[in-house]
Parts: C-alpha cells; sequence; structure tokens
C-alpha cells in the first residue's frame, strides 16, 4: 500500500470515528429532549414540546413560519398549538405587521415550564464539560460553530 492509501484509511476511519460520535450526541440528545418533553407536560406528545422550545428560543411568530422552522406541516403545528393553547401554554395575539395575521408566543405558565422542563437537560450536558478549562470549552464551541457552518 501507497503512504496515500494510508492516509486515506486513516482518514475514513477518523470520519467514521467522528460519525458515531455524531450520531452518540444525536441520539443522547433525543432522549434527553423526550425527557424533557414528559417534564414539560406528560399530557403532550414531544412534538408540542418542540414548538414551545422554538417559541421561547425565537419568541413569537405566525403557525406558518413556526411549522416551516421547525419543520412540521401546517396541520400538525395547529393542531398542536391548539392543544398548547388550551393548555394555557400558548396565547395568540393579532400580528401588529398584518391585521389578518396572528402571532403565537408562550404564556408566562408556557415560559416557566420550558424553564423548568431544560434544567435536567442542561445538567446532562453542563456536567460533561464542567471539568473542562475555558480553552477547552472555547475550542469545542468554536470547532462546532464551524461543523454546523456557522463560521467560515
Amino acid at each position: 500500500m501507497t503512504e496515500n492509501s494510508f492516509r486515506t484509511q486513516d482518514r475514513e476511519t477518523l470520519e467514521l470515528g467522528l460519525g458515531e460520535q455524531i450520531h452518540a450526541l444525536i441520539s443522547a440528545s433525543h432522549a434527553l429532549n423526550v425527557r424533557s418533553a414528559e417534564r414539560f407536560d406528560a399530557t403532550l406528545q414531544p412534538a408540542a414540546f418542540h414548538l414551545v422550545r422554538w417559541l421561547y428560543s425565537y419568541g413569537p411568530t405566525s403557525a406558518a413560519a413556526l411549522a416551516e422552522a421547525t419543520a412540521m406541516d401546517r396541520s400538525s403545528v395547529s393542531r398542536l398549538i391548539k392543544q398548547l393553547e388550551k393548555s394555557g401554554y400558548v396565547s395568540k395575539e393579532p400580528d401588529p405587521n398584518d391585521r389578518r395575521g396572528v402571532l403565537l408566543s408562550l404564556t408566562e405558565l408556557g415560559q416557566q415550564s420550558t424553564v423548568s422542563a431544560l434544567k435536567e437537560k442542561e445538567s446532562v450536558f453542563y456536567d460533561r464539560i464542567s471539568r473542562w478549562d475555558d480553552k477547552e470549552l472555547e475550542r469545542f464551541t468554536s470547532m462546532l460553530r464551524q461543523f454546523n457552518g456557522l463560521e467560515g
């Protein structure tokens, strides 16, 4: 085998290892999301918590924009929003920029319940990085930013 073949094999092994670690992160994150959704409100589907998380992070928006941002179909978003509204987590307000439009936002109960549900998830990930020094954390964050296409 040539030196180039070894590099290709080594690179392939490294890429497979990276894929395994990304899969492990996604799996752990999904499991924590499901637990957080249950902690938020066990009577709702985890997909409802996905909408709540988006509203918590980005603020009021229309149902159409929420469906697009979360990659869910409009009918599912509509059904879940009705459940969230009935439970007191989400409210609808007229859109000041479009008289016909409606903006969805979290109520105070929705905000408080979201924060409570997220504490467990955050604590798991924070525990994993608690022994890292600032340089390690900065490097990891920078590399994730690059990997996610957020930096050139």
